[in-house]
């Protein structure tokens, strides 16, 4: 089977996978009238969420206590892991043991929304007012809200400020022109270092490229894409991702790439604590981090240098919502307004770094989140951070984009080839029936 065979035959099974499941979801609801509330255990819901850390979970505990006492309920907390969380999701809703309420990612709201397994909370007047605009288009679907923005967050680029005054820099570069540049002379000294010591286990690079990483290279590849001015898909919903821009961005992103080294978001985060990469781009996860593990380690953050004009980065976050199908949906909904108010989602901010910045907007800017080291610089790069395109089958689409980059990044196709290509599958996607 040829490379262009093996990856029509792939998306053909993930599609009918993915078809097949929503189907059996919206199976599920078709017993209950729209907006109909529903109350059989009166107080007592269940709420599966991603802070399965020690630490978040305890953080989440003790907020989720505040809201038991306040409405004499229990909530059942159930923990979940990005890796596996959405096919457990898929296995309740398809077996009718869904629970009331879950924590989705922003990619993820469109797909089970369209799927049929989550309350229109439109049909309680719930609004979005108070959220940030930004969150608004992940947490709708055909303009109903089905969703709740929690918290948010954003990419940055993080540097080595050693490396980076050894290669004889006085300040981080302020374009993608000035990254290469920089990238490339970190680079040299880890070949120096090679050449004079054989051991290698410590050298150092100038750029972090991720390589093969599901569901998290497409998060460093759009930066480049956006700021160059190009796109994955239209105003229109058509995909446009061969554009002269997106060559652009791929192309310096492969330049960087040769200037450092491809791995995983997991080794790299970890090789950037040790002071063995120049540049990097990762979340506020990696803060704390290095504050654990290498707190002597002398470095900075800053907006992702712009190929274009501007800087661009990913606004991910999480978003809170009912299931169609909640035992107490009435109280469901109470615990979701609740989780998602500002207030708790900057107490979980207090207690983790990576909790992520409150989605309400009365607290985003709070004078807490501006006093936490770096973080002004998230909130720099937020303002004008792009949230992912919204569409069911989006991770059909990230899919496609992430195997393009591979391919570029190993010599398979050149940037043009790759993009052809992921234009040809996503043209395929979006004008599914």
């Amino acid at each position: 089977m040829n490379p262009l065979e093996f990856f029509r035959h792939r998306m053909i099974i993930a599609s009918l996978c993915g078809m097949a499941a929503l189907m059996l979801l919206s199976s599920q609801c078709a017993r209950t009238r729209e907006g109909e509330d529903v109350i059989t255990t009166p107080d007592e819901i269940t709420f599966w969420h991603f802070r399965s850390e020690p630490k978040q979970r305890e953080a989440l505990k003790g907020i989720v206590a505040q809201f038991e006492a306040e409405n004499k309920c229990k909530v059942n907390l159930v923990d979940l892991t990005w890796g596996e969380g959405k096919s457990k999701l898929f296995a309740a809703f398809n077996s009718g043991a869904e629970p009331d309420v879950v924590e989705l990612g922003s990619d993820w709201v469109a797909q089970f929304s369209s799927g049929g397994v989550l309350k229109n909370l439109s049909h309680n007047k719930i609004t979005l007012d108070k959220f940030a605009e930004f969150t608004h288009a992940a947490a709708k679907y055909k303009d109903s809200v089905y969703a709740l923005p929690w918290n948010v967050d954003t990419r940055v680029m993080f540097y080595n400020k050693t490396l980076l005054r050894k290669a004889g820099f006085a300040k981080p570069p302020a374009n993608g022109t000035e990254l290469l540049r920089a990238s490339e002379a970190i680079q040299a000294l880890g070949d120096e270092q090679q050449t004079a010591n054989a051991n290698t286990s410590n050298r150092i690079y100038g750029f972090g490229a991720n390589g093969s990483d599901e569901h998290r290279l497409h998060k460093k590849i759009l930066p480049f894409f956006w700021s160059a001015g190009g796109d994955v898909l239209n105003d229109s919903g058509r995909a446009v991702i061969n554009s002269k821009e997106n060559v652009q961005g791929l192309t310096l992103y492969l330049a960087l790439a040769r200037a450092g080294f491809i791995e995983t978001q997991r080794q790299l985060d970890n090789m950037f604590v040790r002071g063995n990469l120049g540049f990097w781009i990762s979340g506020a996860w990696l803060l704390d981090k290095i504050a654990k593990e290498n707190p002597a380690l002398e470095f900075g953050v800053m907006p992702i240098p712009a190929v274009g004009k501007q800087s661009v980065s990913i606004a991910g976050g999480n978003y809170v919502a009912v299931t169609y199908k909640s035992k107490n949906s009435i109280l469901a909904k109470r615990f979701a307004l609740f989780i998602t108010d500002g207030k708790q989602a900057l107490e979980l901010l207090k207690q983790f770094q990576d909790a992520g910045i409150p989605a309400d907007k009365r607290y985003m800017n709070d004078d807490y989140v501006r006093s936490m080291p770096h973080r002004d610089v998230f909130l720099e790069q937020l303002a004008t951070a792009r949230a992912l395109p919204i569409h069911p089958h989006w991770l059909d689409i990230e899919r496609v984009i992430e195997d393009a980059v591979v391919e570029a990044l190993y010599g398979i196709r050149s940037p043009e080839q790759a993009l052809d290509k992921a234009q040809w599958l996503i043209t395929d996607i979006v004008t599914r029936p």
